[in-house]
């Protein structure tokens, strides 16, 4: 979708519509969670601190987010898409991957099917998508990036090879700014510097993942589109619009956390063996600590005093905090390799860009 949560709040509140918005909190500790294209021209990306973005467009409109309504238009457009196949792993509310191979509905080409969703997502909703269509799912996602907003773009198999040489190392999915500041020093600026550099090489300079971007500027990509995607971890934190600097007050607030999390875990029947807090300081450094026990951890008051107890273990490290998170990993269905998709409208998804 294009900016997805910006561009509801523009369908549902027309005099918005043209103008530079973000979604999310206005204060000085709020963070953006989805930026109109008119706010973009200016520089205001996803997870930019607000105080940030006003500074970067004096105009723009900060809203309040609405996750229910964001889940329930994602709900939509995912009915959408299992009338043309089964074959859907959501990625977050805003995107997924479709494998089309063995299409339950419309024509037998990708890209029609693409077009056809779009044109349908934007009948139903009111919103346009943008779409990539190729033969695996790294291109695939790369090529849904080209375009947008409410474009489309296609890589055949004859064409995948040299768009991946002249592609710029920055656009490569999966290569954030630092991995592709180290690429930069190695002399690695598009896919054909990339391809200069053996596997062996790679791996040594990057670890496994080297292993990764060897065969995917080869467009190499094995990876099934899997309906079933599992969870590793169940999550929530939060942000406070003041350092705290209690720590009864930081373990109420682990409390919460706990309660939310625990709700998930009780709702999906999954529980998980390795508790984390996370705790972001006021100079934004971030710590987190863990405890992984035989067993899964499936009581609320559990949870909550394995939380206090790693606080308290770490109350000199964790003296003032800015943000506060909790997190269970090890997941019981994650071991027995039974997937499952939870939809979190605690926080907004961390890839929600586009």
């Amino acid at each position: 979708m294009d900016a997805f949560y910006a561009s509801v709040e523009q369908r549902d509140h027309p005099e918005l519509r043209g103008k530079p918005i973000a979604v999310g909190g206005s204060g000085m500790r709020g963070v953006v969670a989805s930026a109109s294209y008119e706010a973009r021209k200016f520089g205001v990306r996803s997870a930019m601190p607000s105080i940030t973005a006003r500074r970067l467009c004096p105009e723009l409109i900060f809203v309040k987010s609405r996750f229910d309504v964001y889940r329930d238009v994602s709900h939509q457009i995912r009915d959408i898409f299992y009338e043309y196949t089964d074959l859907v792993e959501p990625l977050s509310l805003d995107e997924a991957y479709l494998d089309v191979t063995n299409r339950k509905r419309g024509p037998q080409s990708a890209t029609l099917i693409a077009e056809e969703i779009r044109r349908r997502i934007e009948q139903a909703t009111g919103l346009t998508a943008s779409a990539g269509v190729s033969f695996n799912k790294f291109l695939a996602k790369v090529a849904s990036d080209i375009n947008k907003p409410n474009g489309l773009k296609v890589i055949t198999p004859e064409e995948a090879l040299p768009f991946l040489e002249k592609l710029p190392i920055t656009a490569f999915h999966g290569i954030g700014k630092v991995t592709a500041e180290k690429m930069r020093r190695m002399g690695i600026f598009n896919g054909a510097n990339l391809k200069q550099y053996s596997e062996v090489e790679l791996v040594r300079r990057f670890g496994k993942v080297g292993r990764h971007y060897f065969h995917i500027v080869r467009a190499e990509d094995e990876r099934a589109v899997n309906p079933n995607r599992i969870r590793k971890s169940i999550g929530a934190e939060r942000t406070y619009k003041t350092d705290i600097t209690d720590l009864s007050e930081m373990k109420e607030k682990l409390s919460y956390l706990a309660e939310v999390v625990y709700k998930y875990m009780e709702k999906a029947d999954n529980f998980g063996r390795t508790v984390t807090i996370k705790a972001k300081m006021p100079d934004f450094r971030i710590i987190t600590r863990s405890r992984t026990f035989s067993t899964e951890v499936r009581s609320l008051a559990g949870l909550a005093a394995i939380a206090h107890e790693l606080l308290d273990e770490n109350k000199e490290d964790i003296s003032s905090v800015r943000l506060l998170g909790l997190s269970l990993s090890n997941l019981s269905k994650e071991q027995a390799g039974d997937g499952i998709q939870l939809e979190f409208d605690f926080e907004p998804p961390k890839n929600e860009e586009e």
